[in-house]
């Protein structure tokens, strides 16, 4: 992965973890921001790999 593609993926995640952290427990994000990129890196939608993000904090994914 290059830094635009890197730079660009922790952009997108740093707006849809906001979403994710005003309604959740105390966590580690970077949990969360790497649970999101790997999901986006793989092909999933935004919206996807959100949910996949949220199941890996809250269900050990």
């Amino acid at each position: 992965m290059d830094v635009s593609t890197l730079t660009s993926l922790l952009h997108e995640a740093e707006e849809h973890h906001g979403k994710y952290e005003a309604n959740s427990a105390p966590h580690a994000w970077p949990d969360w921001y790497a649970a999101f990129i790997v999901a986006r890196e793989q092909g999933r939608t935004p919206e996807q790999a959100y949910d996949d993000a949220v199941q890996h904090l809250e269900g050990g994914k």
